[in-house]
């Protein structure tokens, strides 16, 4: 099995971005989910409310965050922010300081979304520990729903796409990690894998939510994959695919490495 896609997601629900290759820190992929929008509670907002966010392109240079769409002005920010306003912000039932990108970011976005918005960063040192009943006190993420690093299996997008009449993309799920040479839905029994020199531990299924039933190209709600994904993959009243990874300690990841499975379930 090899590591077959890498993608970071610079700001929590647009666009992510594909890469050959990236470093990892305390919080997983560098740089990943660092940046959200809120409303005006400082809850956050994502493409369950704003389908538009799935339009907006983000670009990550050594010092530069990129937001671009069509009809939207390029925006470039710090990619990490010198300065501004600490606020706090929530994301689910999480409460954690961020840092105010300023007036200009939101107003830029604000009038693009067609509601009022602000654009926050999680800070370097920030804390947001993962859920203890899955994680240690180590285990960290940033803006992310939950968990720093979400896993699918090539095989298991096959297999689902065998079932529907208009296959889909994987960008629909939002992975970071993408890996091929498996069975479908292999990656369910894995506890622990190493890809490269990294570990990880294989903590949680993934639930999915109406974002994946957006079109990332016109923004436009279906009712698939969920319809289909429901018939087969449905736990209680949640429908699953793909895995949350938390992982021990930094390190580089590269498209090509082999991916190693070192434990399964045994239930």
């Amino acid at each position: 099995m090899i590591l077959s896609e890498i993608h970071v997601y610079p700001v929590k629900s647009l666009r992510g971005i594909p890469e050959a290759s990236w470093d990892a820190d305390r919080y997983g992929l560098a740089g990943d989910r660092r940046w959200m929008l809120v409303d005006e509670k400082g809850r956050f907002v994502t493409q369950r409310e704003l389908p538009r966010l799935a339009l907006i392109n983000t670009f990550l240079s050594d010092d530069s965050l990129m937001l671009s769409a069509d009809g939207m002005d390029l925006m470039e920010l710090y990619r990490e922010p010198p300065g501004g306003e600490v606020v706090k912000v929530s994301v689910w039932n999480d409460r954690v300081l961020a840092v105010d990108a300023g007036d200009q970011a939101a107003a830029h976005l604000s009038a693009y979304l067609e509601r009022p918005v602000r654009l926050v960063h999680f800070p370097h040192g920030g804390e947001r520990p993962v859920d203890p009943r899955f994680a240690g006190a180590e285990d960290h993420t940033a803006f992310s729903d939950g968990f720093p690093f979400l896993l699918i299996s090539q095989a298991s997008l096959d297999d689902l796409n065998g079932r529907l009449q208009q296959p889909l993309p994987m960008e629909r799920f939002r992975p970071n990690l993408v890996v091929n040479g498996c069975e479908p839905y292999e990656e369910d029994r894995w506890r622990r894998i190493r890809i490269g020199g990294m570990e990880f531990r294989v903590v949680k299924p993934c639930s999915r939510c109406v974002i994946t039933t957006i079109d990332p190209d016109s923004a436009e709600k279906g009712p698939e994959p969920l319809r289909t994904l429901s018939r087969y993959r449905r736990k209680g009243n949640k429908v699953y695919f793909g895995q949350n990874l938390l992982h021990d300690g930094g390190g580089s990841l590269s498209v090509g490495q082999t991916v190693e499975v070192l434990e399964y379930a045994t239930d």
